[in-house]
């Protein structure tokens, strides 16, 4: 059954027990009444503790035991007590009368579930209003119907279940008043409780004298357990009341205005209810005893919730003042944590900003450094992150003891910066050469011994100009550093933006140069030694601006691999080379060889890059050679393995891998039979000078011969100049050769008729 269902039905059952009130006129008629009411209330109430599972049931089963009690004294009443109340009536009310403390205690505890200490929030509002109820009580139906009548020494009994009403009342109120405590529930206890004070007060007065009940009184102990039963099933009896802190518990304005009223009221209508007695001559002493007694009762309350609200604003001044410390605590750990660098403790890029905006601005001397740690890639791809980062607080250490009281700051992963102020650029120069020479020295990190030298950018500050151009200048500086070799500094000049500013130009130009077909291919002829015969061509890059002169490649090389615009670049000329030569080779048997940046390497998409242009020129794998500097196989990390990856997998297709510039870069050779290597060229720093002996030369020469020789490996010598390098060449054995002395390189017709020249003449010898 549903719990609305439910709901109503006890609703329908309480209200046709209040139409049946209405019927009784007999006192048997009256106990079974009461007694059914009763066992309504009881059924409900056990129904409601099963059905929603309050929190804290105590109240409810306190309840329970209330009702219980009264249904007993129905049965003493209609059992052992039968011929009518006003010959039993004190016993029946001293029967009644111990199930109020019960009820009071379980309504009393209704809002105050779960918390210690709870029971007794509110009590003193509540007190403040029942005594002000009680006086007016007292003077609108006890006087007249007991004092002023003389029955107040025989019915002196009858006051007890009203004043215990009172004090449900109080508790009531209360419950009403408590801070979000108004649940339909609660309303309907509170409610109950005033229907039971206002039919025990209508027997007071009619239905004692009477020796039968009032209508009035029958029904409302009817509807008073009526709204009990509602109470209970209802779903907000399992409520569980979020008390306020303290004793601060009037709910709105609604609550304050009751207990500002009953404050003011009540000793104005007791001094107007003295006046009325004295002037009707009435006035005894309980007319004046009783009132005051409650009056001052109601002023000790009324100063008792005074110091209960000091202690409460004290306390709350106290939580207050303790809360604002935390926040204030809070934010400076927040502003520390949002300006400093959670792994080294360091201050942040906006740190040196702001510091560096007001060193500019106090117009002192002082220069601002740079720094980036060398390889610091290197260290997280050989030891892993772990030992990174202990290499960043190892680094950050030593930086804070070699700027002692400077502002040392970190940007970005391996990159710090320090402010150096009220320091002359003489100074600052010092300063940096000192940090350099000792970041040379290695440092301990998990057992290991490492180094972190930096490069560094150091800029003289200049009031002036703005944080941000000073920064810039910096990085331009240490740039130039990164580029000069690393493990120096640089200081900023104007030639270091103007040659910025020209790199940019030059990037926007090589972008616009791939969209406009600017750039060429230009073939420089492999000769084969042997015969002197063409085996092959070297593809080589050429920009020609519209308009204006071949810019050389030397200008915009090293911008397109600093750019990354040599990766597309790269693939244009090898795709271009392909296509070229795939003819040259079916009538020839010419083979290309291109050149590939370390750059190109680092794309995922490489091999499939260049089997997809082989596949769509028609030149076979065979005839293709990939020269690559030694840098890309014997550097570590990933980005060497992959590499590494996209040759082996290109040489298990027939391409061939030629290394450029050998030996000017690396002394092991290891690399020469452990990988994907199938010929070397040997630099033309190697060549002995023209016209001029060189035994060393000479022997350095037929050194590297011998050992590519002796690893199956074929030679190409470059930068061939003269006829007694090429017989050099030729009694050492290289198997080819290219320079000036045999070819320039030259357009794709040129080289197509070298080509075929060639061919003409080892056909005809």
């Amino acid at each position: 059954m549903r719990t609305v269902g439910v709901v109503w039905a006890g609703g329908v059952c309480s209200a046709l027990l209040v139409v049946v009130a209405f019927q009784v006129s007999t006192l048997n008629g009256l106990a079974v009444l009461m007694l059914a009411s009763a066992a309504l209330v009881m059924a409900a109430i056990a129904g409601g503790v099963r059905r929603h599972r309050p929190a804290f049931a105590r109240a409810w089963w306190l309840i329970f035991t209330s009702v219980g009690l009264a249904l007993a004294g129905n049965v003493i009443f209609a059992t052992l007590l039968p011929t009518s109340i006003s010959t039993n009536g004190a016993a029946i009310n001293i029967i009644y009368g111990i199930t109020y403390p019960i009820l009071c205690a379980g309504v009393a505890l209704l809002p105050n579930h779960g918390r210690r200490g709870a029971a007794v929030i509110g009590l003193t509002e509540s007190a403040i209003i029942a005594c002000g109820a009680a006086v007016i009580w007292w003077m609108v139906f006890v006087d007249p119907t007991l004092i002023d009548t003389g029955a107040i020494d025989q019915h002196a009994y009858l006051l007890v279940e009203p004043f215990l009403d009172l004090v449900l009342l109080g508790f009531g109120v209360r419950l009403l008043l408590l801070s979000d405590s108004r649940s339909v529930s609660y309303w309907l206890v509170a409610a109950s409780c005033v229907v039971r004070l206002t039919a025990d007060t209508a027997y007071l007065t009619v239905g004692s004298s009477a020796g039968f009940p009032t209508p009035v009184s029958i029904v409302g102990w009817v509807v008073g357990n009526g709204l009990l039963t509602v109470a209970a099933l209802h779903p907000s009896m399992k409520r569980t009341v979020a008390l306020p802190d303290g004793q601060a518990s009037l709910g709105g304005h609604g609550g304050t205005r009751i207990y500002v009223g009953t404050v003011v009221a009540v000793p104005i209508l007791t001094g107007l209810f003295l006046l009325r007695e004295g002037l009707n001559d009435t006035l005894g002493s309980l007319d004046v005893v009783v009132p005051m007694i409650a009056t001052a009762i109601t002023s000790a309350l009324v100063v008792q919730r005074m110091r209960q609200l000091n202690r409460v604003a004290a306390e709350r001044a106290a939580d207050l003042e303790t809360a604002l410390c935390n926040e204030a605590e809070l934010q400076r750990e927040l502003r520390f944590r949002s300006e400093h660098d959670v792994l080294t403790s360091l201050p942040m890029r906006s740190v040196l900003h702001d510091r560096l905006a007001a060193a500019l601005d106090s117009g002192r001397p002082g220069a601002l450094l740079l720094l980036d740690l060398d390889g610091f890639k290197d260290v997280n791809d050989r030891f892993g992150h772990a030992v990174g980062d202990e290499l960043l607080v190892a680094v950050s250490a030593r930086l804070r003891e070699l700027f002692d009281g400077a502002l040392v700051a970190r940007l970005h992963s391996d990159e710090f910066a320090a402010l150096l102020e009220d320091a002359p650029l003489t100074d600052a120069w010092a300063t940096t050469e000192r940090v350099l020479t000792a970041m040379r020295r290695p440092l301990p990190v998990q057992g290991h011994e490492l180094f972190a030298t930096v490069s560094m950018g150091l800029r003289e500050l200049e009031p002036g100009l703005p944080a941000a151009d000073v920064s810039r200048d910096a990085y331009l500086a240490l740039h130039a550093a990164k580029e000069a070799g690393r493990n120096q500094f640089v200081l900023y000049d104007d030639q270091l933006r103007e040659k910025r500013l020209a790199t940019a130009r030059t990037v926007e130009r090589l972008r616009e140069a791939l969209t406009r077909d600017e750039f060429l291919v230009h073939y420089q002829p492999l000769i084969r030694l042997a015969d002197e015969h063409i085996a092959g061509v070297e593809a080589l890059i050429r920009w020609q601006p519209a308009g204006e002169k071949m810019v050389p490649p030397d200008r915009f090389i090293g911008v397109s691999e600093d750019s990354g615009l040599i990766v597309p670049i790269g693939a244009w000329v090898l795709r271009e080379a392909c296509r070229v030569v795939a003819g040259w080779h079916h009538r020839h048997g010419t083979v290309i060889s291109v050149n590939v940046s370390p750059r190109q390497l680092r794309e995922p998409g490489f091999g499939l890059m260049v089997l997809d242009a082989l596949q769509t020129s028609g030149l076979p794998p065979q005839a293709l050679i990939l020269e690559i500097t030694e840098g890309v196989l014997v550097d570590s990390g990933l980005v060497t393995e992959q590499a590494i990856s996209h040759l082996s997998m290109l040489r298990s297709h027939g391409v061939r891998v030629a290394v450029d510039d050998f030996g000017t870069g690396y002394s092991s050779l290891a690399y020469l039979r452990d990988l994907p290597i199938d010929h070397v060229k040997i630099d033309r720093s190697f060549m002995p000078a023209p016209g001029q002996p060189d035994p060393a030369a000479r022997t350095l020469v037929k050194a590297i011969i011998d050992l590519a020789s002796g690893l199956r490996l074929g030679t190409i010598a470059e930068g061939v100049e003269t006829a007694e390098q090429v017989q050099l060449l030729r009694e050492l054995g290289c198997e080819r050769a290219q320079g000036f002395y045999f070819s320039r390189p030259v357009p794709e017709a040129d080289a197509a008729r070298l080509i075929g020249e060639s061919r003409d003449r080892l056909t005809s010898g």
